[in-house]
């Protein structure tokens, strides 16, 4: 059932995506993303010709349709919710980061860097989708019962949040996408690898209140959790709160302060659901005992995003400057 969605749906978006690039094509007479900027901004080949301005902004909104399907924003998140929680964990873990993040860095070279100067067009429609996925993933996400439909709702949230940091200049943007693009993958991958290590052939521990009492039988695994859920939440001082706060500062220094203060409050709705598994881990009596299938691979994940996840948020010097340095 999972695959037959994200099959289904990943071909419906992809030829959503195609029309709109075949409706720029029309519009400019080139697949090249330079010539196309070129072309709509009036200097190249089409100079002097009037660009249909209904057709620029068809092309635009196919364009985001399908891209909002890969990265699975409202109202193109229908499928991201079942295909987490019937795939196996692992190939969850890794949807949950890889094509999200190929998806918003394409966002990016695309609409940040090659059509800068019709965010006019595409700006408004980018502030729609985001608020909305924002509000839906962090409200659905507070009734959810598995975990991994929570995280499944979590990570709609937290595209809507990178969404806002387009409506920024590039620069800044590039910088706040940048930085909590690597947040989010160390953080999700290793609230995963804890997912994956309760894992066993007798309990898949995909419920919410599985995860009762076990700092009681795994305090350092619900003490990682933890961490990582705090992350996930924005609370300091972890990589989360960084990346949160980068976008939020971005915001309001680009007089977007209505949609930073959306921001703030859909960030204290998310932690409630975050710090509830928290509360059910180091709160509740344990309802069983938790056999972890440990292995060396598996260690090293968690360690290393542990410790990620932590060091960004204590000492993010050296991440900031690479990205300064990579910012176009």
């Amino acid at each position: 059932e999972a695959a037959l969605k994200y099959v289904i749906l990943g071909a419906l978006s992809s030829a959503i995506l195609l029309y709109g690039i075949s409706l720029f094509y029309g519009l400019t007479g080139t697949t090249q993303l330079q010539h196309i900027a070129t072309a709509l901004s009036g200097t190249g080949s089409t100079a002097g010709a009037k660009l249909d301005n209904t057709g620029l902004i068809l092309a635009t909104v196919f364009l985001l349709a399908g891209f909002g399907f890969k990265v699975a924003a409202v109202p193109f998140h229908m499928w991201q919710p079942d295909v987490y929680q019937g795939a196996p964990t692992p190939i969850t873990a890794f949807l949950s980061v890889g094509p999200k993040i190929a998806g918003i860095v394409v966002i990016m070279r695309v609409f940040m860097v090659s059509f800068a100067e019709q965010q006019i067009i595409w700006g408004q429609l980018l502030t729609a989708i985001a608020i909305a996925t924002m509000v839906t993933g962090s409200l659905v996400a507070l009734v959810q019962s598995k975990i991994k439909r929570l995280l499944a709702y979590s990570s709609i949230s937290h595209v809507g949040f990178i969404l806002l940091a387009f409506l920024t200049s590039a620069a800044d943007g590039f910088y706040a996408i940048a930085f909590y693009l690597s947040a989010y993958a160390f953080m999700n991958l290793g609230a995963f690898a804890v997912i994956i290590a309760l894992y066993s052939g007798n309990q898949d521990n995909e419920d919410i209140d599985d995860y009762c009492g076990l700092v009681h039988h795994r305090p350092w695994l619900a003490t990682i959790m933890a961490l990582f859920l705090f992350s996930l939440a924005g609370i300091p001082p972890t990589a989360g709160f960084i990346a949160k706060f980068n976008i939020i500062m971005a915001l309001i220094g680009h007089q977007h302060t209505v949609l930073a203060i959306l921001a703030v409050i859909f960030s204290v709705v998310s932690a409630y659901y975050y710090i509830r598994i928290v509360l059910v881990m180091f709160m509740k009596p344990a309802q069983h005992k938790f056999s972890p299938a440990y292995s060396v691979p598996l260690v090293i994940v968690l360690a290393t995003t542990a410790t990620i996840t932590l060091g960004l948020g204590v000492y993010p010097a050296p991440l900031i400057d690479i990205i300064h340095q990579l910012s176009p």
